[in-house]
């Protein structure tokens, strides 16, 4: 409910129709659902054992000779089936709402660029127009603080420059225009023509002035003419099947393998490393007069000549590095994203099952139903079990984990817990046999001195 309320908040009261905002929060239920269910199997299972337990159903049913495992034995059977019924909407239904939802919503902020404005960058998604603001507030978002505007309508460059301290969009749905009022602002336009040489740029008069208020009307009709059901992005790791993951990650690794080996056969190159070779015995004979020094067989003019040619050099290559580094890190943080992706799918559809394992036990433990005590635990243990898997995920993806450890990590750390809760729930054991500690490690004591004693008669 959380998810949906902020999805709706992002577009209400903002010009878009209710049928729009109906559809994006169907196609963001979509994609919520897989994580409700494992929670609501959690909740569910802790408070059905624990009313059964607090109203002596459990001792009935063993007086009468059923088991515990016989008894939530169709219970097992429902969360089986409800795990796979979660996975085959992780791979079908999640891949086909975020397919929809995404598209939908770069498309709402085409027809509303208000909307696609984000605050402390430039926004290009106006056409002609580059603009940048500290923040966006209002009952409508619509007051922008500290505007930069690069106006490039007349195709010459960033030569008209708009800044104010304040600025308010005004647009109305169906209109081509969006309406930028500017205020307490400074303009400056450099009037230069293309076919001018460089010198006469030089001398081109260029016109500048403070104002009170600015306005701007701009031209969104090519934006308003895109259909809101237009699909370009569908190939994002969220959008693919299992099947379509698994025949994207090959060709991926390939790609991003071949972009490594170039990048070190290009810095094999620029190094001259094809040069640092062992000599022969028959090479060293003949230069044996020479320094070992390299420096010292070349005067100083040509020391400095060779020196400074290796600084550039190795400037040049640090430089290189430097640059492709970034690079380098969203390659690897792509090809992490889609393989995180496939583990993850399979990894958290088993999450109802190992969830209800956690759930059933603990509630024929605790021995208490409602939704107190139970949903408490029930948030505790699931935000214990989403935060690691987020945090293995997050691991992986900077390469910290492996891809298939940072999914399956969650499920790794909640297995032992699964395991003991459901042998001590077998055993009709309690939660923490305080008693049972205490008792053992007296008897433990006791066993000990009495030892000594024999020892010293």
């Amino acid at each position: 409910m959380q998810v949906l309320w902020l999805a709706f908040d992002n577009f209400a009261g903002k010009g878009i129709s209710v049928g729009i905002i109906l559809k994006f929060l169907w196609y963001t239920t979509l994609i919520v659902s897989p994580q409700a269910i494992p929670i609501g199997i959690l909740l569910s299972s802790i408070m059905t054992l624990g009313s059964l337990s607090e109203n002596y159903e459990f001792a009935a049913a063993k007086s009468a000779g059923i088991s515990l495992q016989r008894l939530v034995r169709s219970l097992v059977f429902f969360a089986i089936l409800t795990s796979a019924i979660n996975f085959l909407f992780l791979n079908y239904v999640y891949p086909y709402a975020m397919l929809k939802q995404i598209n939908l919503k770069m498309n709402i902020k085409k027809k509303q660029p208000s909307l696609a404005l984000v605050p402390g960058s430039f926004n290009s998604e106006i056409p002609n127009y580059q603009i940048k603001f500290d923040e966006k507030y209002g009952e409508e978002e619509n007051l922008l603080k500290n505007v930069l505007i690069y106006d490039l309508s007349s195709k010459k460059g960033n030569n008209k420059i708009i800044s104010a301290k304040r600025g308010e969009l005004v647009s109305e749905e169906g209109s081509r225009y969006m309406t930028l009022i500017l205020k307490d602002g400074h303009y400056f336009e450099n009037h230069i023509k293309n076919n001018k040489s460089y010198k006469s740029k030089q001398k081109m008069p260029a016109s500048y002035a403070d104002f009170e208020e600015y306005t701007i009307n701009i031209d969104i009709s090519s934006l308003s003419d895109d259909d809101l059901e237009n699909l370009k992005y569908q190939r994002n790791f969220n959008m693919l099947s299992l099947k379509q993951l698994k025949d994207t990650l090959p060709r991926m690794k390939v790609n991003y393998d071949e972009y490594v080996k170039s990048r070190a056969r290009n810095l094999f190159l620029n190094v001259d490393a094809k040069k640092m070779y062992q000599y022969s015995d028959s090479i060293v004979e003949t230069y044996a007069d020479l320094s070992p020094d390299i420096a010292q067989n070349f005067n100083l003019k040509q020391q400095k000549t060779i020196l400074k040619n290796a600084l550039n050099k190795a400037d040049r290559t640090l430089n290189n590095i430097k640059s492709n580094k970034d690079t380098f890190k969203y390659k690897r943080k792509v090809l992490n994203l889609y393989d995180i992706e496939f583990y993850n799918r399979v990894a958290f559809s088993l999450s109802c099952l190992l969830l209800f394992f956690i759930g059933a036990p603990l509630g024929s433990i605790i021995r208490k139903g409602g939704m107190g005590l139970p949903m408490i635990l029930a948030i505790c243990i699931y935000v214990l079990y989403f935060f690691t898997n987020t945090f293995g995920r997050n691991l992986a993806e900077e390469s910290s984990l492996t891809a298939f450890l940072g999914s399956w990590i969650a499920v790794l750390l909640m297995l032992p817990l699964a395991i003991i809760l459901t042998v001590r729930a077998t055993q009709d054991k309690g939660l923490f046999d305080i008693n049972g500690f205490f008792k053992k490690a007296f008897s433990k004591i006791k066993n000990l001195f009495s030892k000594k004693g024999k020892t010293t008669h």
